[in-house]
């Protein structure tokens, strides 16, 4: 049996962290396309309420989420500090409507733990792990998750 042992050689993933009100989220960096400042966003009649709108990237149509009220944290107020994570979804590009960008943080898997069923007022089941550095607690969004939910809306 062979059978590895990861104890020296540590597993770590890149998180790009980002508030959504007070709360402090990450994810892992891969799976960002890329961020952006708020555009003019066109809105979408009859799209459900968290859904702030589209808008056009380079000729890419992009679906704006307010990550804040997906999550049941409550409308992302606009502000200069506020950015568009672009991620990728099957068939369309889907942005992720936060309330200011934090730092990359370098997360030692072994160190990441289970979501709790509410963290802070957010539902869980939108986490896959929350990680602790020496002062900060960071969920860590399950982006696939968000956006299947998504989908489902439709």
């Amino acid at each position: 049996m062979n059978e590895s042992k990861t104890t020296t050689n540590k597993i770590l993933v890149e998180l790009a962290t980002f508030f959504i009100g007070d709360a402090l989220c990450g994810m892992d960096i891969l799976k960002i396309q890329e961020i952006n400042k708020l555009m003019d966003m066109t809105k979408v009649p009859q799209a459900p309420s968290y859904v702030t709108g589209i808008l056009n990237l380079r000729g890419q149509i992009v679906t704006i989420i307010d990550l804040g009220k997906k999550l049941g944290l409550g409308s992302t107020d606009t502000t200069l500090s506020s950015r568009n994570i672009i991620v990728s979804s099957p068939g369309e590009h889907v942005g992720l409507l936060v309330t200011r960008l934090s730092d990359v943080i370098s997360a030692d898997t072994e160190k990441i733990e289970r979501a709790p069923a509410n963290m802070g007022g957010i539902q869980g089941e939108f986490f896959s792990g929350v990680y602790k550095t020496d002062d900060k607690l960071i969920g860590i969004l399950d982006v696939n998750k968000v956006l299947r939910i998504e989908e489902q809306g439709h």
